[in-house]
């Protein structure tokens, strides 16, 4: 059995011992993608090491991501968001009751938090869509 690949593939921007969503690195790993004679697309992280862990820190990776949208950076075609209707985390202990909307596993945003941060990334969109067409 043999494969010629898949043509729709991504690689997801995670951050590792450094933050890797700004401009530099997305540039970088898409030169680095493109030298494989692959499509450079993009999905950013904007939790784990993008966001050093601190989940609050979302928000300042995704403004950074929004002004690379607004540039015209075509290569980014998704993000990855740590979300949910309570921010922050809690543990899973017997016997007590969880708080409803919130986490169990990684620390994250909350409702109105996930709502400014998909208008801005609506808005960087946009912003993009309108560089695009002038071209």
């Amino acid at each position: 059995m043999s494969t010629t690949g898949n043509e729709d593939c991504h690689v997801i921007l995670r951050g590792g011992k450094e933050p890797n969503y700004d401009a530099a690195h997305v540039d970088a790993a898409a030169k680095e993608i493109a030298n494989a004679a692959l499509a450079a697309r993009l999905m950013i992280d904007f939790s784990h090491a993008n966001s050093s862990k601190e989940y609050r820190r979302q928000i300042e990776v995704a403004k950074d991501v929004v002004a690379q949208l607004a540039t015209g950076e075509g290569r980014i075609m998704g993000v990855m968001v740590e979300s949910h209707l309570v921010e922050g985390r809690q543990n899973l202990v017997p016997n007590r009751p969880l708080e409803y909307g919130k986490s169990i596993t990684d620390a994250c945003i909350g409702w109105d938090d996930s709502v400014a941060v998909l208008e801005m990334l609506a808005q960087g969109v946009q912003a993009r869509r309108l560089i695009k067409a002038d071209q």
